[in-house]
């Protein structure tokens, strides 16, 4: 006997319900149902889990992060409190290894600093060490941003290629929406007219021409999402890391059966209709429509670019550089390395994409978006930041034969 998630219990409810839901409620349901959807139960992330994110694959991630947020803040004239509230904290790792580096930056930032995790479901995750944390974290749990006169940075990492997408076509010269139904108990789509007329007109602001059979995502929760976002952001910068594209590349006629893929146990399977409520599923996210919508909620454009390209410009290749030189076994310097090396790989982590949006700010360019030598005094005198066991054992995983002749 099958057992289904609890997720799939009500999203065959309400197809029975009413007949069929576009995939975007599929996908909802799937992975944030509360009663039991994917996000919802703990362990999903990490070395046990489904799949890990940058943070958890070197604390280097969160050591620089909190290096370009330092500069932030004296660009912003140095304010007390300096916010920077993390969406869609997840594992709460890029929290704790930010705010370990924050004392050892100059200037009193760490007295300035205020951590903020929002989660929709898990701010559980960081119980216990909130108190213990100088700066200290905290914790709402919430489906958006219910903030307001934040002066800082709002970021998220992995967050936006979360979001429910809506799938379309083409058929016939016609643009199609892709829906969900059941036959003798099996998930079938259906094809029909759009939902919304959003989907098209998304398309036709980007100036995007589906091609006859062309099968793509579209992501309309990010256009309400960002708007919160510069609501609840006074004067500051937000910051998104994820992976995606331009339009013009992401719906480019070498992507015209979209992008949408589901993992599980780190492993790729791109069959949303099995595990349903148990694996992830996500869809590359489209950068230009965020710089839109930024712009019109009063958001400008600072600079996009690679997430590998960010990190080496604050300073990760001089950590890297500098672990050979430190009190460590071959194992221990291997495995830091390692993990360095995989949040600026090219081709996969490295290609991600950093985009900056402000509000209220100055032009003076960014570290992470331009080499810069005074980032560079300012990390050779930082330490350099070494895995935790709260962070992923990539060494061990990819590699377990050499482990023993290191």
């Amino acid at each position: 006997m099958v057992v289904m998630s609890e997720a799939e219990t009500e999203i065959r409810r309400q197809i029975e319900e009413t007949g069929l839901i576009t995939f975007a409620r599929f996908m909802e349901l799937a992975l944030y149902w509360p009663a039991g959807a994917y996000y919802v139960t703990r362990g999903r992330i990490g070395a046990k889990g489904d799949f890990y994110t940058g943070p958890g694959a070197q604390p280097a991630f969160g050591t620089l992060l909190c290096v370009q947020l330092y500069q932030m803040w004296r660009l912003l004239g140095c304010p007390n409190p300096f916010w920077v509230v993390e969406m869609g904290s997840g594992d709460g790792v890029l929290s704790l290894d930010v705010l370990s580096c924050a004392p050892k930056l100059p200037n009193s930032f760490c007295d300035s600093l205020r951590y903020l995790c929002l989660d929709r479901y898990r701010p559980d995750i960081l119980e216990g060490l909130s108190e213990e944390r100088n700066p200290p974290i905290g914790l709402i749990a919430t489906e958006g941003v219910p903030l307001r006169g934040v002066v800082g940075c709002l970021l998220s990492n992995e967050l936006v290629d979360s979001f429910p997408v809506h799938r379309v076509t083409v058929e016939q010269g016609a643009l199609k929406e892709v829906y969900v139904t059941l036959r003798e108990g099996r998930y079938v789509e259906v094809l029909d007219v759009p939902s919304t007329p959003l989907l098209e007109a998304r398309l036709r602001g980007l100036g995007i021409e589906l091609p006859e059979g062309a099968r793509v995502e579209i992501n309309l929760a990010m256009e309400p999402w960002l708007r919160a976002v510069s609501a609840s952001l006074e004067r500051g910068y937000v910051l998104t890391i994820d992976y995606g594209h331009l339009a013009p590349e992401l719906y480019s006629p070498s992507r015209t059966r979209g992008t949408l893929v589901t993992y599980s146990h780190h492993v790729q399977i791109d069959d949303p209709y099995s595990h349903v409520g148990e694996q992830d599923i996500t869809a590359q996210v489209d950068f230009t429509t965020l710089m839109e919508v930024g712009r019109s909620c009063g958001l400008e454009p600072l600079g996009f670019t690679s997430q590998g390209r960010f990190f080496n410009n604050l300073g990760l290749q001089r950590f890297i550089r500098r672990l050979s030189s430190l009190s460590l076994g071959q194992r221990e310097v291997e495995a830091n390395r390692m993990g360095m090396l995989e949040i600026a790989r090219p081709g996969e982590m490295g290609d991600f994409k950093v985009l900056v949006q402000g509000k209220g700010v100055g032009s003076e360019q960014l570290w992470g978006l331009e080499h810069s030598e005074e980032v560079e005094e300012l990390t050779q005198g930082l330490p350099v930041p070494l895995l935790t066991r709260r962070h992923m054992p990539l060494l061990e995983g990819r590699y377990p034969h050499l482990l023993e002749n290191i």
